[in-house]
């Protein structure tokens, strides 16, 4: 969990925004049971994320985070398969938060869940204090996507994220 963080923002400071995020990813996704020690200093990445995804410089390689988590919650597998979607569906209210004007996927068939749905998913599959956490997130992410002055991501640089040591 904590060199994947760490990686991701190595690629972050080197420009590599969209291999950022799937690192951060990496670490999102990776099997935590809430009581390891990384937790107790760095939490989940929905925050970083949410930053990443709002704070990428024009020009830099991003893709489009909806249509990537949209793509990972419907077609993650085992193992824990609902952990795991409950995340990226998550991390998709995300980048739809900071980014409102990314176009989801119109050939991928698949029900968007509500706010209320992705809460109690990661009530019923997450570690504890996640739900909190990725609350928070929304908060800061709505504020992230106020920043944004056009969609070419002209945006403010506050609010970064902490160094990951």
């Amino acid at each position: 969990f904590h060199r994947c963080l760490v990686y991701a923002q190595y690629l972050w400071t080197r420009g590599h925004a969209a291999r950022a995020i799937l690192a951060a990813d990496r670490g999102l996704l990776a099997d935590l049971r809430g009581d390891e020690p990384a937790l107790a200093t760095y939490p989940l990445p929905y925050a970083a994320l949410a930053w990443m995804i709002a704070h990428t410089p024009a020009g830099v390689f991003i893709g489009n985070p909806r249509i990537h988590y949209q793509h990972l919650a419907d077609r993650v597998r085992e193992p824990r398969r609902a952990q795991r979607s409950a995340r990226a569906w998550a991390c998709w209210h995300l980048a739809r938060l900071v980014r409102p004007d990314l176009p989801a996927d119109p050939r991928h068939a698949v029900v968007e869940p509500d706010e209320p749905t992705i809460m109690r998913h990661l009530e019923s599959h997450g570690i504890p204090g996640e739900t909190a956490a990725w609350r928070q997130a929304c908060i800061q992410a709505a504020a992230w996507s106020a920043t944004t002055t056009s969609p070419d991501r002209t945006t403010s640089a506050a609010g970064a994220p902490p160094e990951v040591r």
